[in-house]
């Protein structure tokens, strides 16, 4: 909530700098918002660099725009937390002003948001790890990932540290998006096999990009989803994957065009090209051991990563030849939200599952640009949810189904009103329900 004494007391005890940074939170995806070309996330916490002679009016134009103000601070005061470590699967939160897959550029389906030039949006990178111990909801849980309950203890975490990381090489740096699409996204494999980073699916590595930040010290690492498999795209424990898209968006002052710092270190590195790696982490977002399970999994943009991953590991022939312990005989269910069809990522790979394996697997896209919804706006992952709320509401009540949602927060809301209308129809509240799903391990949340 919007404190007006919080803004006065900043203003009268940090006038020196007179740069105030506002964490936003509540800006969300609608027709409004589509139409703005100011670069700032439309869901999630994001950060907003204001000069104190604009306060007044960064102010109103927030709650136009349907944020609310939840701290304001001097730039000063953030710098001993810039650019720290995350878990989520988010962004680097106070560097690089804040922005989302969609600017002037692009489509808000996907990944990130950082706060200064020096910092990284997750399709992009994520929240620095400190800070979303920090950014906690009423509930004490964090508000970039969902906390995991279960214990995990057989999953490797923390492997390697920033001050001591693996160093990998670039294998191949592939481009995703197709020719007519929106932005670059490219696909990097590394070799791991000189290191012991063991991984599985659903966790995050850490990147430390090469440099000095504008502080004048090392870059601190942004974490990125792991999009491949255990055993890595070549099944062989040698190598892991990432999706990342390049952050670009145009200063909102200056009109001075603004790259993201490690994802366009990434997202143009040559074969042979070393590259520090730390981790893995992260629990929340594992896969059940059950091979009989549903899986329902709901993605924007470069959110596909650890998507892909589960989908390989269920599906791909080398990964299932690789895994004779488990033999996945459940149903998986994509819902993947993107700006344009050149902009579905791995789109080659999920129709061939989808067509190998009709019954066990369906792909459900949400192309905002070229669909339109029953109101005639544009088609949203959240608009598909409510056009499949029945059916999906009934694949929930299976005790054997999970849910993964990983992307912006902003589709969040839409889920959750979708499926509490189908709720309803049965009597059912669905915010109680959905708190027995996540106590149950059943409702598994990385969102941005």
């Amino acid at each position: 909530m919007y404190n007006q004494g919080a803004v006065e007391g900043a203003a009268n005890t940090e006038l020196g700098s007179r740069i105030f940074l506002y964490e936003v939170v509540g800006l969300r995806q609608s027709e409004e918002t589509d139409q703005t070309n100011y670069p700032i996330r439309k869901s999630g916490s994001v950060f907003i660099r204001v000069p104190y002679n604009r306060m007044n009016q960064e102010m109103r134009r927030i709650t136009r725009l349907g944020g609310t103000i939840v701290s304001i601070q001097s730039v000063t005061a953030l710098e001993p937390v810039n650019g720290k470590a995350s878990l989520g699967n988010a962004t680097s939160v106070v560097s690089e002003l804040a922005t989302t897959e969609e600017t002037a550029n692009s489509e808000g389906n996907g990944k990130a948001t950082p706060v200064n030039a020096d910092s990284e949006t997750k399709g992009f990178a994520k929240p620095p790890a400190e800070e979303q111990l920090k950014n906690k909801d009423k509930k004490g849980n964090t508000m970039t990932q969902a906390k995991a309950k279960k214990d995990h203890g057989d999953v490797p975490v923390n492997t390697y540290r920033p001050n001591a990381p693996f160093i990998g090489k670039v294998i191949s740096n592939e481009p995703l998006v197709k020719e007519g699409g929106i932005g670059i996204v490219q696909h990097l494999k590394f070799d791991i096999s000189a290191g012991d980073l063991k991984y599985i699916e659903g966790q995050s590595i850490g990147i430390i990009p090469p440099g000095l930040d504008k502080n004048g010290k090392p870059e601190k690492l942004r974490l990125y989803s792991i999009a491949s498999t255990r055993h890595g795209d070549d099944v062989d424990d040698k190598t892991i994957s990432l999706c990342v898209r390049q952050l670009e968006y145009k200063h909102p002052e200056t009109s001075e065009t603004v790259y993201g710092v490690c994802s366009t270190h990434l997202c143009f590195l040559e074969p042979g090209t070393d590259v520090k790696i730390t981790g893995p982490v992260g629990k929340e977002m594992l896969l059940p051991d059950d091979p009989d399970a549903n899986v329902i999994m709901m993605a924007t943009g470069t959110g596909i990563a650890p998507m892909r991953a589960y989908l390989w590991r269920q599906f791909k022939d080398a990964e299932k030849a690789a895994n004779s312990e488990y033999e996945f005989k459940g149903f998986s269910w994509l819902i993947f939200g993107v700006p344009t069809t050149p902009n579905l990522l791995y789109k080659e790979e999920l129709e061939e599952i989808q067509q190998k394996y009709p019954e066990n697997f369906r792909l459900t896209p949400a192309i905002s640009r070229e669909q339109k919804n029953p109101q005639g706006g544009r088609m949203y992952i959240q608009d598909r949810v409510a056009e499949h709320a029945d059916e999906l509401w009934q694949l929930i009540k299976n005790e054997k189904t999970h849910t993964y949602i990983c992307g912006l927060r902003g589709m969040e809301e839409g889920i959750d009103a979708a499926l509490t209308t189908a709720a309803a129809k049965e009597g059912v509240t669905w915010s109680d329900y959905q708190k027995q799903l996540k106590k149950a391990h059943r409702w598994h949340v990385e969102t941005y």
